[in-house]
């Protein structure tokens, strides 16, 4: 397939792990920064380009990998789509549900697809709790419990923008387990920089509880963290992951009757498997749980997270 990647920032990254999957044929990227574009063309060996509206109309181009500011995605996805190309959508997909209403009208229209990076189900650790939701390995989820913290590398994660640009992975997360939770609780706090902010949300469907528990304000130093404590009728998993530079060490313990121990993560990027299986997906017609109105499903819980912080 024949891929134009909008954007030299994370669509560097993007068009590097391209040039390494079967699946793509030729790759062209837009941008601005001539340095940039020429150290692509150097370093990847693939075409360049400052005219976006060249890579959308042409007529070569199968798909438009879109890693642009979240605020131009919806006019840049809908153009895409009108011009006959499927999208692989970077997060969020858009910021507002008038946007997303645009992208699906624009999807059954035009007959082409906006698939979302929704790369956590991609990530062994988040995959294997859903595994062990959906085949009941420890008996019902009863309780999960969601981290994602920090340090402000970010730019502005304040009150308005955290639930939208930090916490959509885990929204993503809960409502592939819960489908569509109600919320029933949220909370936020500004830290002294108000970029930076502390949320906390819950979750409820039928007798299954879940919260989010999000910061943006650890001091400096402090490591990129994620991780989740999932409570099971027959059992616990419990995962952490710090992020310190060039090493990372996810730890992901199960605890049940038998005693507590370290389950083997298989090693993946989960932004190159997301990649590869949009492209599979786009190729062979098939459905995916990248679709847009899951991804959608998501962003209507973060906004409804920022209505109802504001609020209190």
């Amino acid at each position: 397939m024949n891929i134009g990647v909008l954007g030299t920032g994370f669509g560097a990254y993007h068009a590097s792990l391209l040039k390494n999957m079967d699946l793509s044929s030729r790759v062209v990227v837009f941008g601005r920064n001539l340095t940039k574009l020429a150290q692509l063309e150097q370093e990847l060996k693939v075409e360049t380009t400052r005219d976006m509206e060249k890579i959308l109309r042409d007529p070569d181009i199968d798909v438009i990998d879109l890693c642009l500011p979240s605020s131009l995605h919806c006019e840049v996805a809908v153009k895409a789509l009108q011009y006959g190309k499927h999208v692989f959508c970077e997060t969020p997909v858009c910021c507002s549900m008038e946007e997303a209403a645009a992208m699906l009208d624009a999807e059954r229209r035009y007959g082409k697809r906006v698939l979302v990076n929704r790369f956590i189900y991609f990530d062994p650790a988040y995959a294997y709790l859903q595994e062990s939701c959906l085949k009941g390995t420890y008996g019902k989820l009863l309780s999960l419990t969601l981290k994602r913290e920090t340090p402000p590398l970010w730019g502005d994660l304040g009150l308005n923008s955290i639930p939208v640009n930090l916490m959509i992975h885990d929204l993503d997360c809960i409502n592939g387990i819960m489908d569509s939770p109600e919320l029933i609780y949220a909370w936020g706090t500004e830290y002294k920089d108000v970029r930076q902010s502390l949320v906390r949300v819950a979750f409820r469907r039928e007798s299954t509880f879940a919260e989010i528990v999000s910061s943006s304000g650890m001091s400096d130093g402090y490591p990129f963290t994620v991780g989740y404590e999932a409570y099971f009728e027959s059992g616990k998993l419990v995962f952490h992951e710090s992020d310190c530079g060039e090493r990372s060490d996810p730890v992901l313990m199960e605890i049940t009757a038998s005693g507590e121990r370290r389950l083997v993560l298989e090693e993946a990027n989960p932004y190159a498997a997301s990649l590869e299986h949009a492209l599979q997906s786009f190729r062979q017609g098939t459905d995916s749980f990248l679709s847009l109105d899951r991804a959608v499903k998501s962003l209507e819980a973060a906004i409804d997270i920022r209505r109802k912080i504001k609020q209190k």
